[in-house]
């Protein structure tokens, strides 16, 4: 997710108990065209690991080089996004667009896992929309070029991130008796029980936690007590979250410095305060800020709340 799952955040979560954490996806164009801020996206530190870099893009020979440039960053895994509906991305013939042109999918597909020593996962969806769905057949098709496993987000390109997310097609693939590589669902894990019931729905290897992490590492905390206890812990109390808030904040001035740190962490503070009473004040005034100084004194004023 686009400045969400970066390195700090990727950090944090691996500590609540992600098993693989992913990149922010990186354009193929940028990353062979030695763009910084695609650079910038393939570090990560040793305590992320199992970590994959993700790319996407429409050209063959650009996947391809991008993947080269991405190995040498010595990932675990490359993965290729097949499945990101936003406009600017779709546009350009990439990320989900690729679900109206499935030749071209496989093409790429084959391709990068030529040209990497790397396992290559494939991020996608069920289909461009309603009417066409061919992910069963697809991530055979996957299967078959030699990718290592498949994650499917349960809707479709049109549906962008709206309604709910169909697993039952997530469930067909996973029961093809031809599919032998790790198949992941995707979309609309919420909490701890969900996830339960859509392994237990569709038998899957695994599970992907997107926008339900945001502000919400320890989800995974909860997920994994859930499915190898059946107990689920109780969520971090006021002090515990300012910790890990600070320590991703902190984390995130390293790696991008005071301007964008700013800008970007405030796609968190609503997930690190939510069912926090009273907090609503603080997160607006969190949003507005445009200085460190001023977020340490509203963080110290929330502080002297757990005293």
């Amino acid at each position: 997710m686009e400045d969400i799952t970066d390195s700090p955040f990727r950090s944090v979560c691996r500590r609540f108990g992600a098993d693989l954490v992913v990149s922010e996806f990186i354009s193929s164009e940028g990353l062979i065209r030695d763009a910084v801020k695609s650079r910038i996206k393939l570090t990560f530190g040793q305590d992320e690991r199992p970590v994959a870099i993700q790319i996407f893009g429409h050209d063959v020979d650009s996947m391809c080089r991008a993947a080269e440039l991405a190995e040498e960053a010595s990932p675990d895994m490359i993965d290729l996004n097949f499945g990101c509906p936003v406009r600017k991305v779709v546009r350009k013939g990439a990320g989900a667009a690729l679900m109206k042109d499935i030749p071209r999918m496989l093409e790429i597909a084959g391709a990068v896992v030529k040209a990497t020593r790397l396992p290559v996962t494939v991020k996608t969806r069920l289909g461009w929309d309603s009417g066409d769905q061919p992910i069963v057949s697809l991530a055979e098709h996957l299967q078959d070029l030699g990718v290592a496993a498949i994650s499917i987000h349960g809707r479709t390109a049109v549906q962008l991130y709206g309604g709910k997310a169909d697993w039952t097609l997530i469930g067909k693939v996973k029961e093809n008796p031809r599919m032998q590589i790790p198949v992941f669902g995707n979309g609309d894990i919420t909490n701890a029980l969900v996830a339960k019931q859509r392994l237990d729905q569709t038998g899957v290897e695994g599970l992907m936690v997107g926008r339900a992490a945001t502000g919400n590492p320890w989800i995974f905390r909860e997920i994994k007590s859930y499915l190898s206890t059946g107990y689920i812990p109780p969520q971090p109390e006021l002090p515990e979250r300012l910790i890990i808030l600070r320590e991703h904040f902190e984390k995130s001035l390293v790696y991008k410095g005071e301007r964008r740190t700013l800008l970007e962490f405030r796609k968190f503070y609503n997930g690190y305060f939510r069912g926090i009473p009273d907090m609503k004040p603080f997160r607006i005034r969190l949003v507005k800020v445009t200085t460190i100084e001023e977020i340490d004194r509203i963080l110290e004023e929330i502080e002297h709340l757990c005293i």
